[in-house]
């Protein structure tokens, strides 16, 4: 009978990937990420082992709401002190904060814990069109 095929670190095959947010909806940009960021799309998925790919995303700032999440939608903070809740809509965040605004949703779809934080590491947004990754020749991919 034939075992089930557990990857190693050390056979570990990274690529990178760039994704253009331009006119593309939030969860949808968000639910590719974490799944390439956690390895999910390889044969070769070890659950208990980081065996993700590199992802950048670009043009953040022009990432689309649907429906009344601009105004509805709410991020909230808070400092650890009494009085220190800090709200912030989804408007604010998309003009002031676009890239953390995509990092939370990012986040929120990777696995808690130790190893969630290693994949959340691979993970790369920018504003705007421009990234200092080029070295690494990131493919790209399309989102429908």
């Amino acid at each position: 009978m034939k075992n089930t095929y557990m990857q190693k670190k050390e056979e570990l095959v990274r690529n990178w990937y760039v994704i253009d947010a331009t006119d593309k909806n939030l969860g949808r940009i968000a639910t590719k990420a974490a799944h390439i960021l956690r390895g999910k799309h390889k044969a070769t998925f070890t659950p208990h082992i980081d065996c993700g790919d590199y992802i950048i995303i670009i043009n953040a700032s022009q990432v689309n709401l649907t429906g009344n999440k601009l105004e509805k939608k709410i991020y909230y903070n808070h400092s650890g002190y009494p009085g220190g809740l800090r709200e912030r809509t989804a408007k604010v965040m998309k003009a002031d904060y676009p890239v953390e605004m995509l990092e939370r949703a990012v986040k929120g779809m990777l696995p808690n814990g130790r190893l969630g934080r290693q994949m959340y590491r691979k993970l790369f947004v920018y504003a705007g069109s421009e990234h200092p990754h080029i070295a690494q020749q990131p493919i790209e991919l399309k989102i429908d």
